[in-house]
């Protein structure tokens, strides 16, 4: 079904969007661009009815705030003010039939209902979806007294804090020293942003061969949410459930404590846990130290709630450097970001900014055209961004994304992460992981990185479309030598 929506966009929209309250990337929309149209890719097979727009597809029309006095007259004229437009066409190829409409996902909705777990969990039950992993903990017994503050960057000055950055400093993996980046992005870093030997993502897309950032197999998803867990996941776990669809959840430490049986709930039925920080600041902006709190903090509460330690992580923002990644592959965690055709051009749904008003569900489900327009020319599969924290993005989600992707021709194959990079849902945990088809690397083994070699910068274009992600090289600015040591947590390093 196609639909034509014009949206009316506030005038005086800033240009620097704020995201997530206090620890707000001020320069999201900026640096993280939105899926692009497709322009320079053929068109879709015939057998879709994705509608592409041209490489312009928006108008707007022009605004004019300023006062004329009419020649001969003593007071001024009040003038026409024309509110900006811009007019979105998108095709979908199926609905859900209970989908919230349209003209009601916006900022100011009232709040719906949320709905019950279908399946909550015992302590004690055992989770047959993993094999190996320990029986489920009593969530019930989580004190929010023995974690940090909600929401704000742990101390670093805690006894577990310490033992944390003692463990990473005898992983054996460098981690580059770079000072910490200032709030602002890349337009208030402009020498981190220029220096390749950072490889800083938000500025420019750079990756490295450890970071996952689509799946191998064409027309596969590699479907995640982050924030979460939050209010309306039970509403996101009901749709998927009820479509046998299983996703990748990256979790705030934070929100864990506040709903741990949805993450129990989560687990139990098959989808694939991993760590999004305790409070989900710009990673680059922090000391080393703190980095390892965030980590760590997130990483204990999901063993806590669940009894196994996830493996994978993804940055808040999309915020990954050098300095971030090796000490995040020093706890054990491999970065998951989500696919980047250019420099310019994610694939980020932008369904978190619904509900702060800066964007429309309409240009939500343009970008979403977009990003199957691209992804159905590509050889390999794609990682989408998307939430769970916000009822908007929920509805969007289980109302229209999921629907139209279901029923896709060629069909799309929508799984977790771990499982698109044709892992078993047990290697995604420190504690299940038996190493066979998720082998650590080789205790002592010493990798060389100079410029040009394995692991140095790379462009995201479609040269590096052929890289998965799942390789066990270790990638850290260049020129350096990294030694491999065979420790606790790194040994399960996808």
């Amino acid at each position: 079904m196609k639909f034509l929506s014009t949206a009316s966009l506030a005038a005086g929209l800033p240009v620097l969007a704020v995201a997530h309250g206090d620890h707000a990337f001020a320069a999201r929309n900026v640096h993280h661009a939105r899926q692009a149209p497709l322009s320079s890719a053929p068109a879709p097979a015939a057998t879709s009815s994705t509608s592409l727009p041209p490489a312009a597809p928006a108008t707007t029309s022009g605004v004019s705030g300023a006062v004329t006095v009419a020649p001969g007259a003593t007071t001024p004229v009040t003038p026409v003010v024309t509110t900006p437009t811009t007019t979105y066409t998108f095709s979908l190829q199926a609905t859900n039939p209970t989908a919230i409409p349209l003209s009601e996902i916006i900022s100011t909705a009232t709040s719906s209902a949320t709905k019950p777990l279908a399946n909550t969990f015992s302590p004690g039950a055992m989770p047959t979806v993993v094999p190996g992993a320990p029986a489920l903990p009593n969530a019930a017994l989580l004190s929010p007294a023995n974690y940090p503050a909600l929401d704000l960057v742990p101390p670093t000055d805690s006894e577990l804090v310490q033992q944390w950055i003692q463990e990473v400093a005898n992983s054996g993996i460098s981690i580059p020293n770079f000072s910490p980046n200032s709030l602002g992005g890349c337009l208030n870093n402009t020498a981190a942003a220029a220096d390749p030997d950072r490889c800083w993502w938000t500025c420019g897309g750079c990756t490295r061969t450890t970071d996952v950032t689509e799946c191998p197999t064409a027309m596969t998803w590699g479907l995640t949410y982050d924030d979460g867990p939050a209010y309306y996941t039970s509403n996101l776990l009901d749709y998927l459930d009820q479509n046998n669809l299983k996703s990748t959840f990256f979790v705030v430490g934070s929100r864990v404590i506040s709903f741990p049986s949805i993450l129990q709930t989560e687990y139990m039925t098959g989808h694939q846990i991993a760590v999004h920080t305790w409070s989900h600041p710009q990673l680059t902006t922090l000391t080393n130290e703190q980095i390892i709190a965030e980590l760590g903090w997130s990483k204990k509460v999901i063993k806590d709630v669940l009894g196994v330690t996830p493996n994978m992580m993804r940055p808040p923002f999309g915020d990954i450097d050098d300095r971030v990644r090796a000490i995040s592959i020093a706890m054990g965690l491999t970065p998951v970001m989500w696919t980047r055709i250019s420099p310019t051009a994610t694939f980020d749904t932008d369904d978190f900014d619904i509900h702060s008003g800066i964007t429309t569900v309409e240009h939500v489900l343009q970008n979403w055209e977009n990003i199957m327009g691209n992804a159905t020319t590509m050889d390999n599969g794609f990682i989408v961004l998307e939430h769970d924290l916000f009822q908007q993005s929920v509805e969007v989600a289980t109302g229209y994304i999921l629907p139209d992707a279901m029923a896709r021709a060629p069909p799309i194959t929508i799984e977790p992460v771990i499982t698109c990079l044709n892992k078993p849902l047990s290697d995604a945990y420190i504690e299940t992981n038996d190493n066979k088809t998720n082998p650590p690397a080789q205790s002592g083994l010493v990798v060389t990185l100079s410029s040009g070699a394995p692991g140095s910068a790379q462009a995201t274009g479609a040269a590096a479309h052929g890289n998965s992600g799942s390789s066990l090289g270790i990638s850290v600015a260049g020129p350096l030598t990294v030694a491999l040591g065979f420790v606790a947590g790194f040994a399960m390093l996808l």
